[in-house]
């Protein structure tokens, strides 16, 4: 049997290698149209009509770019340290990142999700998933900063995730691996079948403050969870989740999960999970997660352990769960606009097939189930059918839909994206990729309100597509036309990481109510000085606290002396100005471990351990007016017996030379 599916295998292989290549046109202008420079063309001063949030993939960030120019406005560091922000290294920002296994540097974020009020993208928030250590990131789209990340307990690789439900009730987390669980960790990796379980979480989110929390976990078979879609409208109360390895298998899964013709999209309804967690039906676990939160009052973040779970049993709590089966490993489980359908996109399928939400409900009614899957009814597969779109073309991964009924499904091995009907799944267009396109983006495409217009691939693959920049090339997305009939590629662009999946939103939607200042008589940093007077040193035993402030062009206090060998200084430099777009930075010789870049309003903070005697130059590192390189100071480290008193000053004139010997 294994041998006839590493057979299989290899032809599936072969097809591709045979297909790919035949995928790519001639020259690059048999793929373009004549006017797509004007389509995708950006005036100077002019603005975008979309905001692209983009994951970084590896990068562990998710970038921002505007659409049609394919413009990078910003990288938002979420699950990775970054320098250019100082995210990760400034005192205030570090909590983000700890986790029940420590500090964690850097991660794998694949997927945002906007937050939605009525299925409608509503401009608030950005959701992002840690793929590696599980977690669940909130971005405030005030902003554009991390301002929340919650980790998942149960759960062994957080794909599947975050996806929210219509009006951003819950945000959803299914594990990618399943573990074993409880007071059994400690098992035989081949007692897989007996002691692996899966869960997928369901985070509430705060209609007001975005606060988010676990609500609760639903234990399941241990198969893979991979994708995940809200129903709306129609399906709004039901969250379908895309699953493979129904083997259960725990090695060589190419070959050992890929045995059985179908495995499963999954049906969950919360409403139903609602009612069992309010009965009483839950069963609280005992578990570690960091809840880290930033507040943008005290410019902080705080990380707290959080020690308990609820947890719901299908066996315990029916009609909460059903399966359906979908062919060949599903990967992409994406409804259509009015909530009626669900595509499930199976890696090695030849068709798509699509779920009819009406005809799930009469097969749940009608009890048409074709068995269990431990435990868990499976609904019969021809019951629960649209109907499959034939012959569409290799390796289907992902949907995204327009407002006109149309679908958009890209193909990883064929390198395409086909276009075709929801109402009678006949094919329509199809357009090429370069190369082995991953995840879709039509703005508001996975909403109840599409905005149409255009279509962006993300690709795996660049190949000859830029100047070669040694043995890694740029990432890349292409931008298509999708407003006629016919898909028409019209720019190509750079991305940052792995371009995993993106959203996009309208930029009026989210322009207006951009954060220009944080209000300095808001400022209720502990250490701020709200005014130069405010400036000061003070020493608690071996720690030096300088409060600190930043105007153009000049530090209060910029010289420093009294510090001595096994101090640890902190510099806390509140940026006084209240202009748009004028940071300021610091950095003092010989920190080893952070600069500092301060927003107007805000207050940071970098700590310093002095290695040796001297005096350390100290400085402004962002560009801040035309005597910026005028803004700069001295600190000076005596040795650990020195008698020498702590003073600071700014503008201090030097004592006069002795006068020379007449």
């Amino acid at each position: 049997m294994i041998k006839s599916k590493l057979m299989m295998s290899a032809i599936v292989l072969l097809m591709a290698s045979i297909y790919l290549p035949s995928c790519k046109p001639k020259n690059v202008s048999s793929a373009t149209s004549g006017d797509a420079a004007i389509k995708s063309f950006v005036a100077p001063g002019k603005y975008d009509e979309f905001y692209n949030f983009v994951s970084g993939g590896f990068s562990g960030q998710m970038t921002v770019y505007g659409i049609p120019s394919g413009r990078l406005f910003r990288a938002i560091p979420v699950f990775s340290v970054d320098p250019e922000k100082g995210y990760g290294y400034t005192e205030e920002t570090k909590p983000m990142l700890n986790t029940s296994h420590g500090f964690v540097p850097w991660d794998d974020l694949h997927h945002p999700a906007l937050s939605t009020t009525d299925g409608i993208h509503d401009g608030k928030w950005a959701f992002g998933n840690a793929n590696n250590t599980p977690r669940v990131a909130r971005i405030d789209l005030k902003t554009f900063r991390t301002v929340e990340i919650i980790e998942i307990p149960n759960s062994g690789g957080n794909h599947s995730s975050p996806f929210i439900t219509e009006n951003t009730e819950y945000v959803v987390a299914g594990t990618r691996f399943s573990v074993p669980m409880d007071n059994n960790r400690d098992v035989a990796i081949d007692t897989y079948k007996e002691n692996f379980r899966g869960t997928v979480s369901f985070i509430n989110v705060d209609k007001e403050s975005g606060r988010m929390g676990i609500a609760f976990q639903i234990l399941l078979p241990g198969v893979n969870f991979d994708l995940a879609r809200a129903g709306k409208g129609k399906s709004h109360g039901w969250f379908f989740f895309s699953c493979y390895n129904s083997e259960r298998a725990n090695t060589l899964l190419e070959v050992n999960s890929t045995q059985k013709d179908k495995d499963f999209v999954m049906a969950v309804n919360w409403k139903k999970a609602e009612e069992y967690v309010k009965s009483g039906k839950g069963v609280k676990k005992d578990v570690s997660y960091a809840h880290n939160v930033y507040d943008e009052k005290t410019h902080s973040a705080t990380s707290t352990m959080e020690k308990e779970v609820i947890m719901l049993d299908p066996k315990d709590c029916p009609d909460m769960v059903y399966f359906m089966p979908c062919p060949k490993s599903p990967h992409g489980c994406d409804t259509d606009p009015t909530g009626e359908y669900i595509v499930g996109s199976g890696k090695l399928a030849a068709i798509i097939p699509v779920f009819s939400f009406t005809k799930i409900q009469a097969a749940i009614a009608a009890k048409n189930f074709d068995g269990d899957y431990e435990g868990i009814p499976v609904l019969k597969y021809d019951a629960v059918l649209h109907g499959e779109v034939k012959k569409p073309g290799l390796g289907p991964l992902h949907t995204e839909f327009d407002a006109d009924g149309n679908a958009y499904t890209s193909f990883f091995v064929s390198s395409e994206v086909v276009k075709w009907k929801l109402s009678d799944l006949s094919v329509v267009d199809r357009v090429p990729t370069y190369y082995s396109v991953g995840h879709l983006c039509v703005p508001g495409g996975p909403t109840k309100k599409p905005w149409g217009k255009y279509m962006i691939a993300y690709n795996k693959i660049t190949k000859d597509r830029y100047l070669p920049t040694g043995p890694e090339l740029a990432q890349s997305a292409q931008l298509y036309d999708i407003s006629g009939e016919k898909m028409k590629l019209i720019l190509d662009f750079p991305t940052i990481g792995e371009p995993h999946y993106a959203e996009a939103i309208p930029a009026e939607l989210l322009s207006k109510n951009s954060t220009k200042i944080y209000r300095i008589e808001e400022n209720a940093h502990p250490y701020v000085a709200k005014g130069e007077k405010e400036a000061k040193v003070e020493r608690k035993g071996n720690e030096v606290h300088v409060y600190m402030t930043s105007i153009r062009s000049h530090f209060v206090p910029d010289n420093i002396e009294g510090v001595k060998m096994g101090d640890v200084v902190y510099f806390h430099v509140t940026n006084l100005e209240q202009d748009w777009d004028v940071p300021h930075g610091f950095a003092v010789k010989g920190a080893n471990n952070a600069e500092l870049l301060i927003m107007p309003g805000e207050t940071q903070t970098l700590a310093w351990r002095p290695d040796r005697i001297g005096v350390f130059p100290m400085y402004c590192t962002d560009f801040c007016s035309a005597l910026h390189q005028e803004m700069q100071g001295y600190i000076r480290v005596s040795p650990a017996g020195a008698n020498i008193p702590l003073t600071f000053s700014t503008g201090k004139k030097a004592a006069p030379a002795p006068e020379a010997a007449k």
